[in-house]
């Protein structure tokens, strides 16, 4: 869960978006956002499809692992 909360957090400063705001389109509570960027919270696979779309990005890119 921390690499994919990395993921989120690199996307999301990418596209110039604070956790304030990439919460307000999410429609969670700013420390949420918090929680996923740090791995703290398992998400259901319909938030991460909303997530990825809200951060326009292919679903794999935030899901992806290396080792």
């Amino acid at each position: 869960m921390k690499k994919f909360g990395l993921n989120v957090k690199f996307a999301r400063m990418k596209k110039g978006i604070t956790q304030e705001k990439f919460a307000e389109l999410m429609g969670v509570h700013p420390t949420y956002v918090g929680k996923i960027e740090t791995g703290k919270v398992n998400m259901s696979i319909a938030k991460v499809l909303e997530l990825a779309n809200v951060l326009e990005i292919d679903i794999n890119k935030l899901l992806y692992i290396e080792n």
